[in-house]
């Protein structure tokens, strides 16, 4: 094994050290709670903080199996779109222009769908005096933006935000509950907290959505049988299971998908193929990732799309690296019947800008090339096929 391993370009672009554990105790417990907060400032080393788990908010709605299902669906095929990691910026000094005023215009016409869902990764808050860096520390990234931006992701589209992920509670316990507050207060639902199930009436069609994440709060996507028993407790209460999970290492050489646990800084942040195919297996319909601030490859498993990641949407401020192939993202639009069938799919290609806001990769669709190649790669004759138009379809 190679003791020094060749710098990596991290969350944002800047060179890291790959820390490989290989401590069998390590991946056994999950790690779920744990998060890299700061490095140690004479060796160098991580130091590692256990992030808080909050109350359930107010209005979470408990797993709780019901003795009944949920009955026939009134309505037909619905299309739900979704993105990958969204920052909107970082207060009080790396706000996006004109205090985000039109922030996501660029992408608004490529959101649109039957149900816009997005992954948040950051608390809509004020300063709460409580940053999980502690002090600044050029390896520890604390985001804020403040409780009105809830307002821009209305104004693009989005209706449903996933939090299960590890900057949701950049600013503790008080800060989660500022992010749900403002989000409700925009008129936006959430999912992501443990045992949480949101459902949606889209055009008759009862819809659920569920988060995971290695982190503490969260499902656990490393705990299969508890994340088995949620999938199943939301088929339970819906016609459609939504999977929402933050899964995977991050980083510029982290495209493919293998199977196994992946670690990244001591965390163990799942095994994406088994978790996703444990979940369809207990229920979902469709499974889709984010997390590793880079774009992967789809696949169908008993015909149930997995799109592993979906890339890095919106890093304003500069919060995300908007070099090489961590500034290209994408909006995945999945068509299924009411009884959970996928009738189509489609992805649109973005990229972040030199300022980080989302923009429309209409004229090249690079993204698009990128997951079709990796799909191609990692999953052969399980891939999903994307089409010069964008198009998703199962394999032949």
């Amino acid at each position: 094994m190679n003791a020094h391993p060749p710098p990596q370009s991290g969350l944002f672009g800047r060179p890291i050290l790959t820390l490989t554990i290989v401590v069998a105790a390590l991946i056994g417990a999950g790690l779920g709670g744990v998060a890299l907060a700061d490095r140690d400032s004479a060796t160098g080393a991580p130091q590692w903080h256990q992030p808080a788990a909050p109350a359930s908010p107010k209005g979470t709605k408990r797993a709780k199996p019901s003795t009944a299902p949920a009955g026939p669906a009134t309505g037909g095929a619905i299309t739900l779109s979704a993105t990958g990691d969204i920052i909107m910026g970082s207060a009080p000094n790396r706000l996006p222009a004109n205090d985000g005023a039109g922030f996501f215009d660029s992408v608004a016409e490529g959101l649109k769908s039957d149900l816009v869902m997005g992954n948040l990764e950051q608390p809509l808050t004020d300063d709460t005096g409580t940053s999980k860096c502690g002090s600044p520390s050029p390896n520890c990234f604390a985001f804020r933006s403040p409780p009105k931006y809830a307002q821009h992701l209305k104004d693009a589209g989005f209706e449903l935000l996933n939090t299960a992920n590890n900057h949701s509670k950049d600013y503790g316990p008080a800060g989660f509950r500022n992010t749900v507050s403002a989000l409700e207060q925009a008129g936006l639902r959430h999912t992501g907290a443990e045992d949480e199930i949101t459902v949606v009436d889209v055009k008759g069609v009862k819809v659920a959505v569920v988060g995971f994440s290695p982190y503490a709060g969260a499902n656990n996507l490393n705990d299969l049988d508890h994340s088995r028993t949620v999938i199943q407790a939301a088929k339970q209460k819906a016609d459609l299971v939504v999977v929402q999970v933050h899964m995977g290492a991050e980083g510029s050489d982290r495209n493919h998908v293998k199977p196994g646990s992946e670690l990244f800084f001591g965390e163990n942040r799942g095994d994406p193929i088994a978790f996703s195919h444990a979940v369809i297996d207990a229920g979902a319909d469709v499974v889709i990732g984010h997390g590793p601030h880079v774009l992967r490859g789809m696949q169908f498993y008993k015909g149930k799309l997995i799109a592993y990641s979906l890339g890095n949407f919106a890093g304003g401020g500069n919060t995300l690296s908007s070099s090489g192939v961590l500034k290209y993202g994408g909006i995945l639009h999945v068509t299924l019947s009411a009884d959970g069938k996928f009738t189509g799919g489609t992805f649109l290609s973005t990229y972040l800008n030199g300022a980080g806001v989302p923009t429309r990769d209409s004229a090249n669709e690079r993204g698009r090339g990128l997951v079709a190649q990796l799909s191609a790669a990692d999953f052969g004759d399980t891939a999903a096929r994307i089409g010069d138009d964008g198009s998703i379809s199962p394999p032949a």
